[in-house]
């Protein structure tokens, strides 16, 4: 199936602030982004996703990432995320969020571990650490996959390389620290931002 947002290019905000969320995820969204992730492991993360969800989600596909277990599913469902994104491999935590209607893009780095996840119901894969693997690998991994699962590439990934991941076969990719670090001004947000959205739309020409 296709990905569910206009831009295939997740906004990966780990650490981010409950009071830092409303002003960087309002620059994400003017410069095109539609799909915003919120890591588990950031500060009062139940807080920043509750907000983002109110403020923007009529606008965007908002939830969380590092999400490791059922019960963050079930949490995650009842302040309305729609978005779940795993490190690892999980067919419990992915069976749990497509039983809710949530997106699932699940982490993997083999082709088993790819096929466990589609088995269990996964939307979307995402191939992390994607940079160490590099795009050869990724084209490698794309190849053995059904066409019909959107693949991204996380980790490591530039507004200089996103390109080379794109004619891999990726459909997108997770943007983290690159996109978005702690304490970072929303000016530097807003700038990067740009810098993938144009990145994107010349290598998609």
């Amino acid at each position: 199936m296709p990905w569910v947002t206009k831009l295939p290019l997740i906004a990966i905000l780990r650490g981010i602030k409950p009071q830092e969320v409303e002003e960087h995820i309002t620059a994400l969204l003017t410069a095109g982004f539609d799909a915003i992730e919120i890591p588990l492991n950031s500060p009062e993360w139940e807080k920043s996703i509750s907000l983002a969800v109110k403020l923007f989600g009529h606008r965007a596909l908002i939830g969380a990432g590092t999400v490791l277990k059922g019960e963050q599913v079930d949490l995650l469902h009842s302040i309305n995320s729609k978005l779940i994104v795993t490190p690892n491999t999980s067919p419990d935590v992915i069976r749990r969020a497509v039983g809710y209607q949530m997106q699932v893009c699940c982490g993997c780095a083999t082709a088993t571990e790819a096929f466990q996840a589609i088995e269990a119901g996964a939307q979307a894969l995402k191939i992390f650490p994607s940079a160490a693997f590099g795009s050869d690998y990724v084209k490698a991994l794309k190849a053995v996959l059904p066409e019909t699962v959107p693949v991204f590439a996380v980790g490591g990934v530039t507004p200089e390389n996103l390109h080379e991941y794109l004619n891999a076969g990726c459909v997108g990719a997770g943007l983290g620290s690159d996109l978005y670090r702690v304490g970072q001004d929303v000016q530097r947000t807003a700038q990067q931002a740009q810098a993938y959205v144009k990145a994107y739309k010349d290598a998609v020409k």
